[in-house]
């Protein structure tokens, strides 16, 4: 049970709600019994007193009573759905945010080996299954003890015997139905998460790579192995099924029994009076009894499953980042002094370094191209540079202050992003813009829009066209045009721009590079490029090969050296 420890912390926030969704709870289940054993009692006392002929039998009060739980209760029923969803809904909103708090450090983690639809897949429904900490455990559970309490205190005040033995019974029950469906559950409820896990990252697979798999003719193993783990998730639902309807019938059972027990300890009569009407009363309250029992079994039915849950989660949240960053680190703000000492990096398990003994020295506002074929080393200097991973040697530091004492927000605010993936999130178009600024204005988002080349996306919805799932779909260039204006839309003292332009067409590529001249006059540009396009307008050129720089200067210098870079320019 410690695995949900870390979660039950989080019910401190919304306490107020949770304690007042238990409170209505335990209302409408008082009004549901008081309903039944008044209704009950109120039509055997009718009978009897009919019988026996008595002419002053008050029916007024008892009526308004049944009235008056009928409507408890049915007020009660929606007010308790209503608060109790509410909280709930609220707290699983929280722990998706402390999830995600927790997982975003650790994505670049080379470590983690995590597919994105297992991490998807714990985000909505592992975090999902947690609503029955509350919903169907912690409230069932203090509900059913202080709804066994009141029962018994209720007929202990006609007859202490009736009373004592019906609340041993239902004590005997809400101690021993979970233990029994705890463990008759367990197993099933764990096989049911992990099944509907993999079943869903198997679609999502066939989803996202079914134009591979048509091209290389593998989709019938794939929609197999679909169609077997489907089909292992329906057999553990089923099995869970089945224990679901044991416990409705040993339910019953226990109801049938314990209501012959308290109909044969009242046959003599309640308390010192005659057998009467007060019998009825007994064998309704016994009934309605057995009310607040139904949601016991079933709590502890779906525990296991709530616990493989946590543990999923639990295997992210209690991850340390390989990255760790500073509570008080160094807060800027940056001016785009940066410099490289030395630095090398090795992916694990490789055998050699990625880059080696990389040394640069970047000014403010300088503007700097680095050049090389794919797997030379570039992108992982960008990514050494923003803290995705730490140097395995040398140092990188940024106005003087290492990388590694720089606080999280400010290095962030401090660099503007654009990667050779361009991530679209389901929403308007305005609110994939202001991602990169959240104060912008519609006529900020207008104007940057059309500095990319994307004006046409602003015909028809304009800025509240849908992007995403059921929404526009954006070609390959528009992408990389909306992840260009988002980097233009930051207001960050430092551009870092990984393959920009890759493609787009001549003219494009032109406007783009024109407008990031225009635009970063005053900032610290790091392109990363393997075209020959635009270098002249560069401060300084690297040409990388290997993982280290294997020259460096200006476009003219790097032409008069008559080195790789002038055999390159002139293949054009």
């Amino acid at each position: 049970m410690r695995e949900l420890l870390p979660y039950l912390r989080l019910y401190k926030r919304h306490w107020f709600g949770l304690s007042l969704g238990m409170v209505l709870a335990f209302a409408t289940l008082f009004a549901a019994i008081g309903l039944l054993t008044l209704s009950g009692w109120f039509i055997a006392a009718a009978a009897v007193a009919g019988i026996a002929g008595i002419a002053t039998f008050n029916y007024m009060l008892p009526a308004a009573g049944v009235r008056g739980f009928s409507i408890g209760r049915t007020f009660g029923r929606w007010a308790e759905r209503v608060v109790s969803h509410n909280a709930t809904f609220k707290l699983l909103a929280d722990l998706r945010v402390s999830f995600f708090r927790k997982l975003a450090p650790l994505v670049p983690d080379q470590s983690l080996n995590m597919r994105d639809g297992d991490l998807l897949n714990r985000m909505v429904a592992d975090v999902d299954a947690m609503d029955h900490v509350y919903l169907r455990l912690i409230s069932p559970i203090v509900v059913g003890v202080l709804g066994v309490l009141a029962i018994s205190l209720f007929l202990g005040w006609f007859d202490p015997t009736l009373g004592l033995a019906l609340g041993l019974s239902l004590l005997t029950l809400l101690i021993g139905l979970p233990i029994v469906f705890y463990r008759l559950g367990k197993e099933q409820g764990r096989d049911q998460l992990e099944q509907n896990a993999a079943t869903r990252i198997a679609l999502l697979d066939w989803l996202q790579g079914h134009a591979e798999l048509a091209l290389f003719g593998a989709r019938e193993r794939y929609r197999a192995r679909i169609d077997d783990s489907e089909q292992a998730m329906l057999n553990a639902q089923a099995h869970m099924a089945r224990i679901t309807g044991l416990a409705n019938g040993v339910l019953v059972a226990a109801t049938g029994l314990t209501l012959v027990l308290m109909i044969w300890l009242a046959a003599d009569g309640v308390g010192e009076r005659m057998p009467g009407a007060m019998i009825a009363m007994v064998a309704f309250t016994t009934m309605a009894s057995f009310e607040l029992m139904m949601p016991i079994s079933a709590a502890f039915q779906y525990l296991g499953k709530t616990l493989t849950a946590a543990k999923r989660l639990n295997a992210i949240t209690e991850r340390e980042p390989s990255v760790p960053f500073p509570s008080n680190g160094h807060m800027g703000p940056a001016t785009g002094a940066i410099v490289f000492d030395n630095v090398s990096y090795q992916y694990p398990g490789a055998a050699h370094d990625a880059v080696s003994n990389i040394s640069l020295q970047i000014t403010p506002g300088q503007t700097l191209a680095l050049l090389g074929r794919t797997g030379c080393g570039k992108s992982t200097l960008l990514s050494l540079l923003t803290r995705a991973w730490d140097p395995t040697q040398g140092q990188i530091h940024l106005d003087g202050v290492p990388l590694t004492e720089w606080h999280e927000s400010a290095l962030r605010d401090a660099m503007s992003v654009v990667t050779q993936r361009v991530d679209l999130f389901n929403g308007s178009l305005r609110d994939n813009l202001l991602l990169a600024c959240p104060h912008a204005s519609d006529s900020d988002l207008a104007h940057t829009l059309k500095q990319v080349g994307l004006a046409r996306l602003l015909d028809g919805q304009g800025l509240n066209a849908w992007l995403g799932d059921g929404g526009r779909q954006l070609s390959g260039g528009e992408r990389r045009r909306l992840g260009i204006a988002r980097g233009l839309l930051h207001p960050a003292p430092i551009m870092l721009l990984d393959e920009p332009t890759e493609g787009l067409d001549v003219q494009t590529e032109a406007e783009i590079l024109s407008l990031l001249e225009t635009h970063c006059q005053d900032k610290t540009v790091i392109i990363i490029t393997h075209r020959l396009v635009g270098l002249e307008i560069m401060d300084t050129v690297c040409l990388m090969d290997a993982g280290q720089i294997a020259e460096q200067g200006t476009h003219q210098s790097l032409l008069d050296a008559d080195g790789r870079y002038a055999q390159l320019m002139r293949r054009l």
